[in-house]
């Protein structure tokens, strides 16, 4: 099996036991490979292990049940997600999250960890860049194709994961609460890649994002916290509109990691 089928597989047969009890021997199995081999290939595309991906999957689910179900119990919540206990699943949404499930439910919900995608370039290549799967909400962006995207990426996220892998995640964590709390109440934020992020706002009004790329790059430079170190913590911000008829699915994304690579050639020229 190609090393490109290899990692599809496996990322399928995540999805349709993400909340079962399996091991990586499990997703090896499926794949037909030994567990170093699915191990070694999944660190160099996807930087984590294959048990970190299935928690962070898990909690991404938990996460979009805690925010539309709120009549449901966390117990309930953690059991539909693969835990047992309470105390199990909620230390293992802080290691995600860095707050308790309770307190998530008070905060305004975006899409921090969904599904990867592997996409193909030739004939069995893996792109540098990963894509991930946000197709549920292509039909907001036919609906606001004419509106204004944040776009934005974080500064030397290599150098903070050269720190720790933890660190990593509590950058990409930072990042997300800072395009939450500039967006406004219509506006949409999702992530596009390893670090990289938009908000998909409700207006056509250039004036209204540019207004939101201030309030987020009024916090560049404001720190993390890990270890006692306190990391500076900085982000590419750029701001487009794609003005077209009809967005096509790749063109989108060609156009927003477009608008951070020039963002970064602005910025370091």
């Amino acid at each position: 099996m190609r090393n490109v089928e290899l990692l599809i597989v496996s990322l399928e047969f995540i999805e349709n036991h993400l909340c079962d009890e399996i091991k990586t021997e499990d997703v090896a199995a499926a794949c037909y490979c030994s567990k170093s081999t699915l191990e070694k290939m999944f660190r160099c595309v996807n930087k984590i292990s294959v048990h970190d991906y299935v928690i962070r999957r898990r909690m991404m689910k938990a996460a979009r049940l805690l925010n539309s179900c709120p009549d449901r119990t966390i117990l309930e919540i953690a059991l539909e997600c693969g835990y047992n206990t309470h105390e199990s699943f909620a230390r293992a949404f802080r290691q995600i999250w860095n707050c308790k499930p309770s307190e998530f439910r008070n905060m305004k919900y975006a899409e921090l960890y969904p599904r990867l995608r592997i996409p193909m370039k030739g004939e069995g290549v893996i792109m540098e860049r990963k894509y991930v799967d946000i197709s549920e909400l292509y039909d907001l962006f036919q609906e606001r194709r004419n509106c204004f995207f944040i776009c934005c990426d974080i500064k030397n996220l290599m150098s903070i994961n050269e720190i720790s892998y933890k660190a990593g995640d509590l950058a990409i964590i930072e990042a997300m609460n800072r395009l939450k709390e500039a967006a406004g109440e219509e506006d949409m934020v999702f992530r596009i890649g390893g670090d990289e992020f938009c908000i998909l706002t409700n207006s056509t009004e250039k004036s209204y994002a540019d207004g939101i790329a201030e309030k987020i790059k009024a916090g560049n430079e404001a720190v993390i916290e890990y270890n006692e170190c306190n990391i500076p913590l900085c982000l590419y911000i750029s701001v487009i509109s794609l003005n077209q008829e009809r967005v096509k699915y790749d063109e989108l994304f060609t156009g927003l990691h477009d608008a951070i690579k020039n963002r970064k050639r602005m910025e370091c020229s």
